[in-house]
């Protein structure tokens, strides 16, 4: 039991490294103008618009309301003057509320089609930049045994129509299974006690494998493949997802939405450049989480998909 629990908090150290490897991003970026562009973009507007839009409401228009139309009076204040104090109040939350209605919740929109569809090019980018990239013998002893088992892995999937229609099968699946998956962790964190604890664990897993599955995807692997190295690797993954986790975890949902949009393309790239799924076609015995045993992170929602 001791040495069990010394290989999980290894794996787990090793994965919330690998995810905390964000100089990767650089070298990337470095090596291809159109990742360092897709970037940018995300950050202009995940990070200068939103996020700035969030701080100048927070910082400077709410205080102005509150000044302007205040729920209690000063000592100076004529009594006149705080007899509107309740539609004072009435007044500035409306005006908040319209702030909310047309500026964030549009924008909050906008930055998530946006940024879904700029998170598939940075991937695509990034994982483009690895495989022009200039590699050393030991770098490309490894790619080419990388390269093997992907080959095993699709050798499993047919060609032609029949390929296709399994990869688009596949993807349907996928998402099912992560929206199922999505409202169980919400479900979890209302269990009184523990359930914040299970709250961050399963998002922990849940932004683990949204970052992998762009790799993935790109890398042609199959879905079961995915899942048995995922639910094998948990530990890993695990403390790979932390970092994530931890950067919005204590914050306002909105906060936390542009805080995530800003980071998520950065974990994306860690992972793009990390090596884990190297194995993924390798026998299991020699995955490093061997001894571990399988952990059905997804059964719920695999049975409910």
């Amino acid at each position: 039991m001791r040495s069990k629990s010394k290989q999980v908090l290894l794996l787990w150290l090793e994965g919330f490294r690998e995810a905390c490897s964000l100089h990767r991003v650089v070298i990337l970026c470095l090596r291809s103008r159109k990742l360092l562009l897709r970037t940018g973009q995300c950050f202009l507007l995940n990070g200068l618009i939103f996020l700035g839009s969030l701080g100048v409401f927070k910082w400077f228009i709410d205080p102005s309301l509150q000044w302007i139309l205040p729920d209690q009076c000063s000592p100076l204040t004529s009594q006149e003057f705080c007899s509107y104090g309740g539609f004072y109040a009435f007044l500035r939350g409306g005006l908040l509320q319209l702030f909310y209605v047309f500026w964030f919740y549009p924008l909050y929109m906008l930055s998530f089609i946006l940024s879904n569809i700029w998170y598939n090019d940075i991937a695509k980018h990034g994982f483009e930049a690895i495989e022009i990239s200039d590699l050393n013998s030991a770098e490309a002893l490894r790619q080419g045994e990388a390269l093997a088992s992907l080959n095993m892995a699709n050798a499993e999937r047919p060609s032609g129509l029949g390929g296709v229609m399994i990869g688009i099968g596949e993807q349907v699946y996928s998402i099912l299974l992560l929206t199922f998956f999505f409202l169980e962790v919400c479900v979890v964190g209302v269990i009184p006690y523990i359930g914040k604890i299970l709250n961050f664990l399963l998002l922990s897993w849940m932004y683990a494998y949204y970052c992998y599955e762009y790799k993935w995807n790109f890398s042609g692997i199959s879905l079961k493949k995915r899942l048995d190295f995922f639910q094998s690797n948990w530990a890993f993954f695990a403390g790979f997802g932390s970092p994530c986790v931890l950067a919005i975890f204590f914050l306002s949902p909105l906060v936390s939405g542009a805080l995530m949009a800003i980071l998520f393309p950065l974990f994306v790239l860690t992972a793009t450049g990390s090596g884990p799924e190297k194995l993924i076609g390798a026998p299991r015995r020699t995955w490093k989480c061997a001894g571990l045993g399988k952990l059905p992170i997804f059964y719920i929602a695999d049975t409910l998909s």
